[in-house]
């Protein structure tokens, strides 16, 4: 009995493996409106297009939420080893899942011009979302200023993001 079974849903699941692959038809009917079917126009239409689908297309990572915060106003953290106000600001920043760029002045020259022209000091950490800065951290602000941007409020689940540009390692 069990293997019956398991052989008819085999069968079922062999069956249906074409119509995963769907075509879809796109043309203009006598009236000028666009139509669009899984069925092949009436051989009477012309300059019909024949579209090919391969089945669902699942995103995977970054949420849609994310994705378009990140394009409007990308998120940098400027942190060293500064201990907890550091590890409190990318901590905040992974428990929302908002993908940013961390950038060390301590172990980059380059990290520590910017922050320097950005704020005239070198204090850390400062979390610059779009051409917004908060110098310190303080939760409340710096959660303030991602609501405004369009951050989700907590990573989706079982993902906590990777920064975007790890620092790299002082030298000795």
């Amino acid at each position: 009995m069990k293997a019956g079974l398991i052989l008819a849903t085999v069968c079922v699941a062999l069956a249906s493996a074409p119509l995963a692959a769907a075509q879809l038809y796109q043309w203009k009917d006598a009236q000028g409106r666009m139509q669009y079917s899984d069925q092949p126009p009436p051989p009477s239409v012309r300059n019909a297009q024949q579209k090919s689908f391969k089945g669902n297309l699942i995103e995977v990572g970054e949420s849609y939420a994310a994705k378009t915060a990140r394009e409007k106003s990308p998120v940098t953290l400027y942190a060293s080893a500064c201990g907890a106000p550091c590890d409190q600001a990318r901590q905040l920043l992974s428990e929302r899942g908002v993908p940013f760029s961390n950038k060390d002045p301590q172990a980059s020259p380059e990290s520590q011009a910017e922050l320097q022209k950005l704020t005239g000091r070198l204090s850390v950490p400062v979390l610059v979302v779009g051409s917004d800065r908060i110098d310190g951290f303080e939760t409340g602000q710096w959660q303030a200023m991602l609501d405004r941007a369009g951050y989700p409020k907590s990573a989706p689940p079982g993902r906590k993001p990777v920064p975007a540009a790890a620092p790299a390692p002082a030298a000795p």
